[in-house]
């Protein structure tokens, strides 16, 4: 019944970042400039770079959506090698226990499958082209600091991040809500 209820929740959880908007439409997870850019997007869109600047956002979220859906495959690939160890721990734990036990396994394979993806995305939809623009027009504003962020790492890690986030929504689901829990089996086990 667990590894059906982490097998649920994860599925679904990538199922929903992997959609069109399944980031950029999701206030939670919405990827933004990266913080050490954030200086950047500031003064850019003061000088009325706006369009350039949402393009780079949309980009870096169109990114993750594309990466998102070989997560199911990895998350399953670790919940099939769950002990029953793992298992009293995620049961006993607290409400988002299923979603730390994911992230503590699959959290490397998750980098090394999205940082590909995202990279390809990236160029795919012109984001690399747009960030260059958009870092190249800044570097060139006499008298401040140049920054070059790494943007595949960073959209990377942010979509990672935001996965875990909807998993920890899903597993909070079915925890809290009869009407998610989808099986009998679910029923008995998250029943009491």
């Amino acid at each position: 019944a667990l590894k059906e209820a982490l097998s649920n929740g994860a599925s679904k959880g990538a199922e929903l970042v992997s959609k069109t908007d399944g980031y950029f439409g999701n206030p939670k997870i919405k990827i933004p400039f990266p913080p050490d850019a954030k200086k950047v997007e500031d003064k850019l869109r003061s000088l009325g770079l706006n369009k350039e600047c949402d393009d780079v956002i949309l980009s870096l979220n169109r990114a993750a959506e594309d990466a998102g859906s070989s997560a199911k495959a990895i998350f399953l690939q670790a919940i099939q090698d769950m002990t029953i160890t793992d298992a009293i721990n995620i049961v006993k734990g607290g409400d988002n226990a299923g979603t730390e036990f994911l992230k503590s396994k699959t959290r490397t394979a998750l980098v090394e499958a999205f940082k590909p993806i995202i990279k390809t995305s990236l160029d795919k939809v012109g984001a690399t082209k747009n960030w260059e623009f958009v870092i190249t027009r800044y570097n060139k504003i006499p008298l401040v600091e140049k920054v070059n962020p790494d943007l595949v790492q960073y959209a990377t890690e942010k979509a990672i991040d935001g996965l875990f986030i909807q998993v920890a929504e899903e597993e909070l689901l079915i925890r809290k809500d009869p009407i998610a829990r989808t099986s009998e089996l679910l029923k008995k086990v998250f029943g009491n």
